[in-house]
C-alpha cells in the first residue's frame, strides 16, 4: 500500500470528497476494465473511451482515490477521494512516477525524436555504450528491450504508467542506462513526463503523422517536437535540418549539434560509399568534438547521419573511438536496411519504407551505389489511405529497374484490388513491373531472377513477424522465408 499524498506531492490538483491525508492506495489504474478496492483510479479520456463515464463503477468497486479533469457523475453515498487536475494524462504520467518510486533517476536516460532513424540511432547507441561496459535499456517501435527479454512494442512510446513500469523493471536488474524512442504523440500525451532526460536527441523533421487523429497540421507536429528539448538537460540535435530553429524554440537545455557541414560540433567529412558485392556501406571522417575514421554497415548519407548522432550520444558516455567504431560494423537492426547474406552475387534486403517518403529516401540511396538493377518488392496495407498506394507506386516505378507489386497486410481488403490501386500510381511513370499477389511467391520470383549486380529491396514489414488477413495474424517473416527459398523448401 502507499499513501495518496505521496503519490500527489509533484501534482497541482484540488480534493474534494474524503480527506488526502491518511489515504492510502493499493493500485494505479487508468483502465476501467482493472478497477479494483482500494485503486486510485485516472480518468483518460480517450479517441474510443472516457474513464470519465465509469466513475460511477469506481465508487461502486470502493476505490479509493479517483483522478478527473472534468465533472463526472457519483453515488450520493461514495467514500471517494476526489482529485481534480488540468489534465489527467499529465497526471498519471507523475503519478506513475511517483508510484513506481522515481526509477527513472537512477537511470540515465536518452530520448531519441524525429521522423525517420529514431529506430535505428537507439539501436547503434544501444550497441555502442554495451560495447564499452554498460547495461543498456531499449524502449522503441519495434520492441521494449529489458535484459534478455523482448516485448513487442504496441507504440513506439508506450503509456506512461507502462514506461515508468519499464524503467523500474530495468532497475531492478541492474541496467544502468536507457535509450528510447519518443513520439509527438507521446510528448503531446505527456507519456514522458515525469523525468527529465540526461540527453533529448532530434534527428529530423519532415511532414508525418498529420490527420484527425494525430497532429491538425506541420506546426503541431514540429511543437510536440520541439516539447522534449524543454524537458532534457542537454540536446543533440541535427544542425542541418532546415527546422532546427523551430524545434529548440524555447529550449531549456545545453545546445550540440552533428551534421555534414561546418558550423556542426560534430561533423563528417570526405563521405564515400562502401560496395563489397554482398552489403553496401558508407565511410567518412569524423571531425569537431571528436576525430576518427568511422565506417557504417547501414548504406547512404541518411546513415551517416544516424552514425554521427550515435557518435554525439555516446560521447557522453566516455565511449572509446574504437568501441564507437565496432559497433558501427557489425550493429544490425531488425527491418532497417537489414542486409540478407546471399550466396551468389547480389545484394537483398529487408526494410519497413511503409510510406512514398520513406521508399523515395531509401531508393534514392540506393541508387547512389549504381546497382546492375534496382528491384523494389512491396505492398500496401489495407483499409487504410488509397493515395498511399498511388504515391508508392509511382516512387517505385520513377526510381527502380523492377517493380514487384505483391501483398502486405491486406486487413479487410481483398489484396489484388490494394495491387490495383498500386498500379495506377506506377503506370504515371514508365517503370517495369509485375504483380504476384502471394508474398512467398514475390521473393521467390526476386531471388530466382536476380542477376550480378542487383540489388534488391523487400519493402514494407521490415520487423514485422505476420501477415493480417480478416482480422488474423497469420506468421510471415520474410527471413523465414528467404531461408526456405535459398534450402529449395
Amino acid at each position: 500500500m502507499k499513501l495518496l499524498s505521496d503519490l500527489l506531492k509533484d501534482l497541482e490538483y484540488e480534493a474534494s470528497g474524503e480527506p488526502v491525508e491518511g489515504r492510502q492506495i493499493d493500485r494505479l489504474i487508468f483502465d476501467s476494465r482493472k478497477l479494483s478496492k482500494d485503486c486510485i483510479f485516472v480518468c483518460i479520456t480517450g479517441a474510443n473511451f472516457d474513464g470519465h463515464d465509469f466513475a460511477s463503477e469506481a465508487a461502486r468497486m470502493k476505490a479509493s482515490a479517483i483522478v478527473i479533469e472534468k465533472d463526472v457523475l457519483l453515488p450520493e453515498d461514495n467514500s471517494l477521494c476526489i482529485i481534480r487536475v488540468a489534465d489527467t494524462r499529465r497526471a498519471l504520467a507523475l503519478l506513475s512516477a511517483a508510484y513506481f518510486d522515481h526509477p527513472a533517476e537512477k537511470l540515465k536516460t536518452i530520448g531519441v525524436t524525429g521522423t525517420k532513424g529514431k529506430t535505428t540511432t537507439t539501436y547503434l547507441i544501444k550497441h555502442m555504450l554495451e560495447s564499452a561496459g554498460h547495461k543498456v535499456g531499449l524502449v522503441g517501435t519495434i520492441e521494449t528491450i529489458i535484459g534478455s527479454e523482448h516485448i513487442p512494442s504496441k507504440n513506439t512510446t508506450p503509456e506512461s504508467y507502462t514506461l515508468q513500469q519499464y524503467f523500474s523493471e530495468m532497475v531492478t536488474l541492474g541496467i544502468d542506462t536507457v535509450v528510447m524512442e519518443v513520439s509527438s504523440q507521446a510528448l503531446m500525451m505527456h507519456r514522458t513526463d515525469g523525468f527529465v532526460f540526461d540527453l533529448g536527441v532530434f534527428t529530423n523533421i519532415s511532414p508525418d503523422h498529420i490527420g484527425p487523429n494525430e497532429h491538425s497540421d506541420f506546426d503541431d507536429y514540429l511543437h510536440c517536437k520541439s516539447l522534449l528539448f524543454r524537458n532534457c538537460v542537454t540536446g543533440i540535435l541535427n544542425g542541418d535540418d532546415e527546422h532546427l530553429d523551430g524545434i529548440l524554440k524555447d529550449h531549456t537545455c545545453t545546445v550540440e549539434t552533428f551534421g555534414l557541414s561546418k558550423k556542426n560540433d560534430l561533423r563528417a567529412e570526405n563521405v564515400e560509399l562502401i560496395n563489397n558485392g554482398n552489403t553496401l556501406g558508407v565511410g567518412f571522417d569524423v571531425k569537431g568534438l571528436m576525430e576518427f575514421k568511422a565506417v557504417s554497415s547501414f548504406p547512404g548519407r541518411f546513415s551517416v547521419y544516424n552514425a554521427l548522432c550515435a557518435i554525439a550520444v555516446c560521447r557522453h558516455f566516455d565511449v572509446s573511438t574504437a568501441d564507437m567504431c565496432d559497433a558501427l560494423k557489425n550493429a544490425k537492426v531488425k527491418g532497417r536496411i537489414e542486409m540478407v547474406p546471399m550466396p551468389a552475387n547480389f545484394i537483398l534486403m529487408i526494410d519497413y519504407a511503409h510510406n512514398a517518403m520513406a521508399l523515395e529516401s531509401l531508393l534514392t540511396t540506393l541508387r547512389e551505389y549504381e546497382p546492375g538493377r534496382l528491384v523494389c518488392l512491396f505492398g500496401c496495407g489495407g483499409n487504410r489511405s488509397k493515395l498511399r498506394r498511388f504515391e508508392m507506386g509511382e516512387v517505385s516505378g520513377k526510381l527502380s529497374d523492377l517493380t514487384i507489386i505483391t501483398s502486405d497486410n491486406p486487413r479487410f481488403e481483398e489484396p489484388q484490388d490494394i495491387m490495383d490501386d498500386i498500379e495506377t500510381g506506377i503506370k504515371k511513370t514508365d517503370g517495369r513491373y509485375i504483380m504476384i499477389i502471394d508474398r512467398k511467391e514475390a521473393i521467390a520470383y526476386a531471388i530466382n531472377h536476380a542477376c550480378d549486380g542487383d540489388v534488391i529491396v523487400l519493402a514494407g514489414k521490415g520487423h514485422e513477424d505476420y501477415q493480417e488477413i480478416r482480422g488474423n495474424k497469420y506468421p510471415m517473416d520474410e527471413r523465414e522465408i528467404i531461408k526456405g527459398i535459398l534450402s529449395g523448401s
